[in-house]
């Protein structure tokens, strides 16, 4: 039995959860998100709990009972307190700012980039440096910051570019053949 899957999940009072055929919605102060289940793995909710079971112990069935355990306890985490991201901007006149639904990021290119936040997601920006992507979707949150760091990832001799605020860049030594006396 998977140690993660059998154990149940905690409904706090101002979320509601409910199935309809084989879909679990959650809804709660952050937002309403939904899950399609899959026909190897049941969910039951019973008062201020939901358990996740399966029927066998196929090898699909038993990988999914924890996975399908731990995404509806990320969906109740998330509309209860949500999920953020915080990507830290590095480089000479590089910055960020929120337009409504839009982040303009100016990144050394000739242009400034543009960024378009998908529905439930938003971003706020620190000190034009430090941007903060939030929501209710764990995995539309990990998304959103993985696409915006990808508008220009840190290089390792400087360290320009946007990084994630816990990541730490591996830094590489330059040319050496400057320094030594060369010709």
């Amino acid at each position: 039995m998977s140690r993660i899957g059998k154990r149940p999940i905690t409904v706090p009072a101002s979320v509601k959860a409910s199935l309809e055929g084989n879909v679990i919605k959650v809804a709660g102060p952050q937002g309403s998100l939904e899950l399609p289940l899959r026909p190897e793995v049941k969910v039951d909710i019973k008062g201020s709990e939901i358990l996740v079971s399966r029927d066998n112990d196929s090898r699909v069935s038993r990988s999914l009972h924890g996975l399908t355990r731990t995404l509806v306890a990320n969906m109740v985490k998330g509309v209860t307190d949500g999920f953020d991201k915080k990507l830290e901007i590095i480089g000479v006149g590089y910055k960020a700012d929120v337009q409504g639904d839009v982040i303009n990021l100016s990144l050394g290119y000739s242009h400034p980039v543009r960024y378009v936040l998908p529905k439930g997601i938003k971003a706020a920006v620190e000190k034009s440096t430090l941007v903060t992507i939030k929501g209710p979707d764990k995995q539309m949150v990990g998304q959103v910051a993985a696409d915006i760091r990808a508008l220009r990832r840190p290089e390792p001799y400087k360290g320009k570019g946007i990084k994630y605020a816990d990541e730490v860049i591996r830094r590489k030594a330059g040319k050496a053949g400057k320094a030594a006396g060369g010709k």
